[in-house]
């Protein structure tokens, strides 16, 4: 990743809210596009952002095998959710939760619905659940396992993709994955962006890295010359180096999804993720 481009940690342990903080449920406050001024200028833009280049260092050249520790308070949140002295939390970040699995009614699923999932465990973080120690399994283990369980539910109802851009989007689904994904094989001493279009390549190295994760399932669930199908990451595949490939992914991430009206209309903001402007350390 780009110096310019890297952010400190959202918060820590240290700083996470009293169990006295008045939590609120999350809830739309972009209508317009001329609001969309106001989530560039947020707390809850420079929070989420900041959450989403943690983990892209932190998975930074590591296989999805990659042994790594999961804090006692990440242990809880599996058995519990949260600490009963947080309860008051759930709530609000259940919300996020909630909108991360897709619209029952259109049963559709997009990068909006990505984004709620990633906005939940940065909300995680916030609280002191998860901890920035936790960030290699945060992606590996977590983010990784909700990837599966939406690739399953994409397979059973054949979900419509939400806002696809069709052959000129990256993909119909899922776009963090491809960032995380990049880092985990930048330096790779053999792996090359070109490689992620060769079929034997993908096959025997996929279960270690989410970005050919990725490509093995997209030509699993699409027919026809990847090329045509998938011609953004055909593109892709030209660049010279995976930084450079992660570099422009964040850029195109913060383009085509955050900066998007139709994507964040649907964000919700609350007590962690608030709407007010960011505020100067």
């Amino acid at each position: 990743m780009a110096e310019g481009e890297r952010q400190a940690p959202p918060d820590s342990s240290e700083d996470a809210p009293a169990a006295t903080q008045n939590f609120i449920i999350p809830k739309k406050e972009i209508h317009t596009v001329p609001d969309m001024g106001k989530w560039k200028r947020s707390q809850a833009y420079a929070d989420y952002i900041g959450f989403i280049l943690t983990l892209n260092e932190g998975v930074k050249g590591k296989k999805l095998t990659f042994e790594y520790t999961v804090s006692e308070e990440a242990e809880s949140l599996v058995a519990t959710v949260v600490p009963t002295h947080l309860a008051a939390a759930v709530p609000e970040v259940a919300v996020y939760l909630k909108e991360s699995v897709g619209n029952s009614t259109r049963i559709d699923y997009g990068t909006g619905h990505e984004a709620a999932f990633a906005a939940f465990l940065c909300c995680l973080c916030k609280i002191g659940v998860l901890r920035v120690d936790d960030q290699i399994a945060i992606v590996f283990k977590v983010f990784n396992r909700y990837l599966e369980v939406m690739r399953k539910l994409q397979k059973t109802y054949r979900m419509e993709p939400a806002g696809s851009q069709g052959v000129w989007g990256l993909d119909d689904f899922q776009f963090l994955p491809f960032i995380w994904g990049s880092s985990q094989l930048i330096d790779h001493p053999y792996l090359e962006p070109r490689h992620f279009v060769d079929e034997k390549a993908v096959n025997e190295n996929h279960k270690d890295y989410m970005f050919l994760e990725c490509i093995l399932f997209i030509t699993e669930m699409k027919t026809g010359p990847f090329a045509e199908h998938s011609n953004q990451l055909w593109n892709i595949s030209a660049v010279p180096s995976w930084s450079k490939v992660n570099q422009g992914l964040i850029r195109m991430y913060k383009a085509e999804c955050l900066e998007k009206f139709p994507v964040i209309q649907h964000f919700k903001f609350g007590s962690l993720l608030p709407i007010h402007p960011v505020t100067s350390s």
